[in-house]
């Protein structure tokens, strides 16, 4: 049973195609692994009970780094928080996208008429961010990184490069991210009011702020190209926390999900029940998702906030000619694919 890094970040939108064109353009989100619209079936407890039709398009930046799940309901109108959400609020605040280089990024993103939020300052760690909105009003922080799959081309960002979550509880939290999903090396845990998180919806006030990387280097299939990541976790000290998905469905708009690419899923299953985190979705073996396919669950964090799990089974390489990798018949999961075949999955590239 092992991680292979962040698989995807999920985001509820309200028109697939839009928010993809958007993402490709800006973040080189370029890359769709697969695009599927079907009946989501399986996540009855976070859909009302009942299936809902949806629209999705998994999209990979190859010059690495995790992926964008891009998530539309065709069957009903995605519902936004009735609230403003603020800092601290509990789930999935801000995705995280790693640049080359931060002022370089800033004002490229700027040019372009990206809604800057801040102008990049250092984090208590002493690394330079900004954060930037979609137009949807989705909160990114772009931060730099050294650590690339390839840097071939110009774009100057990477994939999804982690999240910070908001939480009622620090200590419950760190021990769930360092337990469960291997976050246990603390780069900061500090408190007070935080001037490079004041342009951000509710940065100001007092704040407990945790930044978790894992010790290790991930292995597995697509650790290379998925790289290292980390989570920042943000308690706010001033007001209760609300549930950033409260009284809405998996699938609405926002941040959905945090999902890991892992193998091992018996395993992992077995391990978070005696973590007290089971499973609350369980697709119980191989699920078809059209163009791939894999075995998928998920469980929540100690305030709700979904994470989930895929051990991949079938990717497509080059559809036009049928060209599928079955990962299930390698005989060494912990290694990872050859480079020259984590570059294939970039035949399939959508141009600007």
């Amino acid at each position: 049973m092992f991680i292979s890094g962040i698989q995807q970040i999920g985001v509820g939108v309200a028109n697939v195609h839009e928010a993809f064109k958007w993402y490709r353009r800006h973040f080189g989100m370029d890359v769709p692994i697969f695009e599927e619209a079907a009946e989501a079936g399986l996540m009855l407890p976070y859909t009302g009970g009942q299936p809902q039709s949806r629209h999705a398009i998994l999209a990979l930046n190859m010059q690495g780094g995790g992926g964008m799940e891009i998530w539309q309901y065709t069957g009903r109108t995605p519902v936004p928080p009735a609230f403003q959400p603020q800092l601290g609020d509990t789930g999935i605040f801000i995705a995280k996208v790693k640049c080359k280089d931060v002022w370089a990024c800033f004002h490229d993103l700027r040019k372009r008429g990206v809604n800057m939020q801040t102008n990049p300052v250092p984090r208590p760690d002493g690394e330079e961010h900004f954060y930037v909105k979609d137009p949807w009003g989705n909160l990114f922080e772009v931060v730099g990184s050294k650590e690339w799959f390839s840097t071939s081309r110009p774009d100057l960002t990477g994939g999804m490069y982690g999240a910070v979550i908001g939480v009622s509880d620090m200590d419950r939290s760190v021990k769930f991210y360092a337990e469960i999903l291997g976050y246990s090396t603390v780069v900061y845990d500090t408190t007070g009011d935080f001037p490079d998180w004041h342009g951000v919806d509710g940065g100001f006030g007092q704040y407990r702020r945790v930044l978790l990387r894992h010790p290790d280097k991930r292995k597995g299939p697509f650790s290379r190209l998925l790289g290292d990541s980390e989570i920042e976790l943000a308690q706010s000290l001033d007001r209760a926390p609300r549930k950033i998905f409260e009284n809405r469905f998996w699938g609405d708009l926002g941040f959905i999900h945090l999902c890991f690419d892992m193998m091992g899923m018996a395993e992992m299953k077995a391990f978070c029940t005696e973590k007290g985190h089971p499973f609350t979705v369980d697709s119980s073996g191989s699920f078809d998702m059209g163009e791939a396919a894999g075995y998928f669950s998920y469980i929540e964090d100690p305030d709700g906030t979904l994470i989930e799990f895929v051990e991949t089974h079938k990717i497509p390489i080059l559809k036009k000619i049928g060209w599928y990798l079955d990962l299930r018949k390698r005989s060494n999961p912990e290694k990872s694919l050859p480079v020259w075949m984590l570059k294939a999955l970039g035949l399939g590239r959508v141009r600007q």
